[in-house]
């Protein structure tokens, strides 16, 4: 079937979908999946069953869908998510409030693991103190000082901030981290091998992990979060060193663009080059409207599918349409890449980001991520996250 009839196609089963379970309105499916996701511990599992502890970004984009439905419950994930806070300013990118004794065996200490994740919190603070939802003095020091343990920790000489574990870069199979999994790829090898990587973690006195000689890498999607989480505290606060830190380490990541491979490139990393999504985000960080990455990412034969954002151009031979974070969309990307397009008055690309994200979401039943090519859902269904097609609908972020 030609391209753009399967599009029309797409678009006439995702209406018959809304109007027949939803009657069009997509509060009510995604207030049924969050409030199905709560737990009484003051957080939203991303899914009770698969996923039932806390994760950091999942749960500052959990507070963004929660502040779309205009409920103070974002506000309580990101004091949940505070609370496992160390006092250096480290924030865990998991959290065990409904069960602490089981993170020992895996994490060495009880209630919380010792790595993180990019820290969505200022942006999810910043969304909903726009929508009324206007977060404490405490919770808004907090998210600084979980900023300043990055700057103060991560920081390296090129001017970039390294995770030091691929869990920390939310997107652990990416094929970016091609130099340290088995080739040809088997996620069961590569399994046990992000779990051999948490020995070499080295930690400060506070349980903190801080820097990893088994796995140093200045990740492209983690500074751009950084760079742009800064610029929201900034905005949050009128704190203007963070602004000219976000504006630093954004610099730092423009100069990372590869126009010959189309990617932006992670420091000190061999494997950098493969071209996934996860690392244009970069162009949240850039801010430029004109930047090479936009033809790539409104490309139908690179990124642009009419159930979302590939996560792997098919080009490249890691693609896999079904297969984690092989290829698939993730709502949480296509976000991300919807909010760098609105920030830079690309409201065309905007505009179909949202509709093919939200044809996506709907197709696959809300999952965790889906093919971009046939709506297939694939991982937990439902999962949270893809209540971020609510935000996306109403133009809520920028």
């Amino acid at each position: 079937m030609p391209w753009k009839r399967r599009e029309i196609f797409a678009d006439m089963m995702a209406d018959l979908l809304r109007q027949d379970e939803e009657r069009g309105d997509l509060r009510v499916p995604v207030r049924r999946l969050m409030d199905r996701s709560w737990r009484a511990e003051g957080y939203t599992s991303p899914n009770p069953e698969t996923y039932p502890w806390q994760w950091l970004w999942d749960s500052c984009f959990h507070a963004i869908v929660w502040a779309s439905l205009d409920d103070e419950r974002g506000l309580t994930e990101i004091e949940s998510l505070f609370s496992h806070q160390t006092n250096d300013g480290f924030v865990p990118h998991m959290g065990y409030q409904a069960a602490p004794e089981v993170a020992r065996n895996l994490w060495g200490r009880p209630g919380a693991s010792t790595i993180t994740q990019p820290p969505m919190y200022a942006h999810a603070l910043r969304v909903l103190a726009e929508r009324g939802l206007t977060p404490g003095d405490e919770l808004v020091e907090r998210a600084g000082a979980g900023l300043e343990f990055l700057w103060r920790e991560r920081m390296r000489a090129e001017g970039l901030l390294v995770i030091v574990h691929p869990w920390e870069s939310g997107c652990d199979d990416s094929p970016r981290w091609a130099s340290w999994a088995p080739d040809p790829f088997d996620k069961a090898t590569w399994d046990a091998t992000k779990r051999r990587l948490l020995g070499s973690l080295l930690v400060d006195g506070e349980g903190s992990a801080v820097a990893n000689p088994g796995f140093e890498v200045a990740s492209v999607v983690f500074n751009a979060l950084c760079a742009f989480n800064a610029r929201e505290y900034a905005r949050l606060t009128a704190d203007s060193a963070w602004r000219r830190r976000g504006d630093e380490l954004a610099a730092a990541i423009g100069a990372r663009w590869d126009g010959q491979r189309g990617t932006f490139l992670d420091g000190d990393h061999p494997s950098a080059s493969a071209p996934t999504l996860d690392a244009l985000v970069g162009i949240l960080a850039v801010d430029d409207r004109e930047h090479p990455a936009w033809t790539l990412i409104a490309d139908e034969d690179r990124f642009a599918a009419i159930y979302g954002l590939r996560g792997v151009d098919p080009a490249d031979p890691s693609y896999d349409p079904d297969a984690y974070w092989r290829g698939p969309t993730w709502p949480q990307l296509d976000y991300l890449i919807w909010l760098a397009a609105a920030r830079v008055g690309r409201s065309t690309e905007a505009a179909t980001i949202a509709t093919r994200t939200i044809r996506g979401a709907i197709t696959s039943g809300f999952a965790e991520y889906w093919n971009p090519d046939t709506g297939a859902g694939h991982g937990a269904i439902p999962q949270a996250w893809s209540g971020l097609v609510l935000p996306m609908s109403e133009g809520v972020g920028p």
